[in-house]
Order: structure tokens, then sequence, then C-alpha cells
């Protein structure tokens, strides 16, 4: 079984942010890759206006799950959901979907669908350069207020700027209607708000809902890897 990592929005070097809770799949001999997103400047790049958007996201994840025929789960996280939806469609090896903090989208539907029109207070928007980011004076209580300070520390050193474009570009298929999937709800949650997971999480075949702010898998990473053992 191998385990395939996606990383939310406005992030960068995803194997920091899952290597917690990879770590410890990897001592029961699971393997893990976390693939780079080029719409946060991963893919070396020119970021926004007229760079990398979700087509190429879904791109590269896509790459990586068709790379080989070993049983995967893939593990999406808040922006990685809309990723996801798209890049698992239709691939043989996915088995399941863990969907975390995350968006379920259905096709057609695209992440500023899932707002009230406005940016959120913890981002900054450059609409002249045409990229988004977390306010790094928000970081820590908005999104990592339960992780140890080792951790929240380390963490704005993994902060990028992302293209702009890929809040408004809609999915072009929802691989959730297709491949099992479970919602793990994230009950403090300070930055995609629970009532929001609980109905994503409707969509999804199985719900298990966690005591635990937006990166479970960097505060809780047992309890994350005992959930991916599970399947």
């Amino acid at each position: 079984m191998r385990v395939v990592f996606v990383h939310g929005a406005c992030v960068r070097d995803g194997s920091w942010w899952w290597h917690r809770t990879a770590e410890l799949l990897r001592e029961r001999g699971m393997r893990s890759v976390a693939p780079a997103l080029p719409s946060c400047g991963e893919a070396g790049l020119p970021g926004g206006r007229g760079g990398p958007g979700l087509a190429e996201d879904v791109a590269a994840v896509r790459q990586v799950l068709l790379d080989g025929d070993e049983p995967t789960v893939v593990v999406a996280h808040s922006y990685g959901g809309i990723i996801t939806a798209e890049a698992a469609a239709g691939v043989g090896a996915v088995r399941h979907l863990v969907l975390i903090s995350s968006y379920l989208p259905e096709v057609g539907q695209s992440l500023s669908d899932f707002g009230d029109g406005s940016p959120a207070p913890f981002l900054d928007v450059d609409s002249d350069a045409g990229t988004f980011g977390v306010r790094s004076g928000l970081l820590v209580d908005t999104f990592l207020q339960d992780c140890d300070p080792e951790i929240q520390a380390q963490a704005a050193d993994h902060l990028a700027r992302q293209s702009v474009q890929v809040t408004g570009q809609p999915v072009r298929a929802a691989a959730w209607h297709q491949v099992p999937s479970t919602y793990l709800v994230c009950a403090q949650d300070r930055g995609t708000p629970p009532r929001l997971q609980r109905e994503f999480a409707r969509r999804a075949s199985s719900v298990v809902e966690l005591d635990a702010g937006h990166h479970p898998f960097l505060s809780q990473p047992d309890t994350v890897r005992d959930l991916l053992l599970s399947l």
C-alpha cells in the first residue's frame, strides 16, 4: 500500500507538512510521497497571473498516481481536496480517499464557490501580482494552535504565495463519486469552519471527527497514522 499526500493552499515543501505522519507510516513499512504543486511555486515556474493553476496541480498529482499500479490511498488536505477530486478520477490504483478538513467539490465547482465572496481575514491577496498567501502573523493562531512550539516555529518557513487563479478554476471530475472516501472533520479548526467540514463530510462514504486544529497530521500524527493503517 502506498500513500500519496496532497497538501493545501499557500504552502510549499509538502514533505515537511506531512513528515510526522509519514515517519510513523514508514516505521510500519508503508511508503508515502507528497507531490509538488506548481501553483504554489514548487515546480520552479513563475507564479501569479498567467502562471500555473489548478490544471497544473491536477496534472502533477495525477502523474504520481499513475506511476505504478500499487494500491494507493490519497490523503488530501484543505485545497488538496479540490485537486484530488479531479486528479484521482479514473485511476485504478486509487483505492481510498482520505479528506482532512478538505473541500469536496462536485464537477464544475471551484474553491471560490465555498466562500462568501471576500477573502478570509487570514489571507493576504495581491491583486496586481495575482497571488495570495497566509498572513504570517495569523498562521499559528488560525492553523497551528494545537501543535507544539517546534512545529509552530518552523511552519512560517514553509509558506508560499500561490496563484490566485486556482480559486476560480472548476474541477472537471469528482473522484469521490467512484472511490470510497473517509472525511476527517477537525472540530477545533479555526481556518475551515467545522460547520462547513461537516457539510462536505455528508458527501463522503464515512466520517471521523477529531478534536484537532487544521493540521492533525502534525498535532496528532499517531491518530492519523492509525486511521490510514485501518484502511
